[in-house]
């Protein structure tokens, strides 16, 4: 099973070179096939090779976000072996490369810190007031 180009948006698109497939033993489904057939797909993406298409910050982005799935080798790990075989691990591993890639290059935007208005205080404090008033009246009367 070949390779393709991981598609990250429209206008992105990383291509197969930069990517490496092995295939090892796993464990999972397949009976005594799993003890003699390697279907198991780890996919690794080279971010050295990836800064060229991608850019700088982008590269940076990914580099924080995915840090725990950067090996010592600088390379980007997927894993893949829930499928009996391994052209359907290769396309698990791919799709979840991509998805992964898409939600690291995500840019949240810095919240812009806000006061209550006056209103919304004034609302506040009288839904307080009523609400203490229910309270106040549901409790037992005392003769004095």
């Amino acid at each position: 099973m070949p390779l393709r180009d991981l598609q990250i948006s429209p206008r992105r698109r990383l291509p197969a070179r930069l990517l490496r497939a092995r295939s090892v033993r796993g464990s999972g489904p397949g009976g005594q096939n799993v003890n003699k057939v390697a279907t198991k797909v780890d996919l690794a993406l080279d971010l050295e090779g990836a800064e060229e298409v991608l850019g700088h910050r982008p590269l940076g982005l990914i580099r924080n976000r995915l840090a725990s799935r950067i090996g010592p080798d600088g390379r980007l790990h997927v894993v893949a072996g829930r499928a009996r075989t391994r052209g359907r691990n290769l396309e698990a591993a791919l799709l979840r490369m991509e998805e992964l890639l898409r939600d690291a290059l995500i840019v949240v935007p810095h919240r812009k810190a806000t006061r209550p208005s006056r209103a919304s205080k004034a609302r506040r404090v009288e839904t307080k007031r009523r609400r203490s008033e229910t309270k106040r009246r549901r409790a037992r009367v005392h003769p004095d």
